[in-house]
């Protein structure tokens, strides 16, 4: 087995260290699709995020073991770069392999970020409920980029969010494996970035011209890009295709948190 502990957390070694043998039983389970994040509680009452990545395919445990870091590598380390530039993502603790001696499975430790929406909401709602969190979304976005971060997996659930009673938007980007740093990120790229998003077309029109203002682009072009590659992505060809999508009588399953029993 193979572990890595930030030094910030030393005192929790023998309980990361345990992770493997303990992951199935210990805590609550917060997701379980390909991969598994289970909210644990320590002694001291903080929690503590663990996500299993699944075992990989034959070939892969070949990639992952002698060619290019796993997956729970690259979320740490990425975890730890982000931080150092100030973009707001979950505090890493540690990553686990467990190599016999191939790659079986990997164990990504975070910090849980008490954060109680996330972007699935706008499917949901009024994108006017939301024009603060839409806006301050776009200004981060805006950072990002012309820092030549690009993440490349920016889904609705991989960005969280709370409000501060000072008007401020608290965000955390989430999922951080699959991060692109330092190559320049042409405007395309940039507007492309967004196109999983959801909500209705305001949303987008809103984050369009937020983020134009904040790279000091021209709103007309920088709005067609962005909603351009956004149809493209959700095939939508009419008003009819939105209201297919993002119909709030689907129901609001995706709001449900069980990490409120956690408090």
């Amino acid at each position: 087995m193979h572990f890595v502990l930030s030094d910030t957390y030393e005192s929790l070694r023998d309980m990361i260290l345990s992770i493997p043998s303990t992951f199935s039983t210990s805590g609550v389970v917060i997701h379980d699709a390909r991969n598994q994040i289970r909210v644990i509680r320590l002694p001291d009452g903080r929690l503590l995020n663990v996500k299993r990545f699944r075992r990989p395919s034959f070939i892969n445990q070949l990639v992952y073991t002698f060619i290019r870091p796993s997956k729970a590598q690259r979320a740490y380390e990425n975890g730890l770069r982000l931080q150092q530039l100030d973009i707001p993502t979950p505090p890493v603790v540690g990553y686990i392999e467990n190599k016999t001696p191939l790659l079986q499975e990997s164990y990504l430790i975070t910090i849980h970020e008490r954060l109680r929406h996330r972007f699935y909401e706008l499917r949901y709602y009024p994108a006017q409920d939301y024009q603060d969190v839409i806006r301050q979304f776009a200004q981060l976005m805006a950072r990002m980029h012309s820092l030549n971060i690009l993440h490349l997996d920016l889904s609705p659930g991989n960005i969280l969010f709370d409000r501060q009673a000072d008007g401020q938007v608290i965000f955390s980007i989430v999922d951080i494996n699959r991060i692109r740093y330092g190559k320049p990120i042409s405007r395309k790229e940039a507007c492309r970035n967004f196109c999983r998003l959801w909500g209705h077309m305001d949303v987008m029109e809103i984050l369009s011209r937020e983020y134009a203002a904040a790279r000091g682009w021209d709103e007309q072009e920088t709005r067609n890009l962005i909603i351009k590659y956004w149809e493209q992505f959700w095939h939508i060809r009419s008003q009819a295709d939105i209201d297919a999508l993002f119909d709030p009588a689907l129901g609001r399953e995706l709001l449900t948190n069980p990490l409120n029993d956690l408090d």
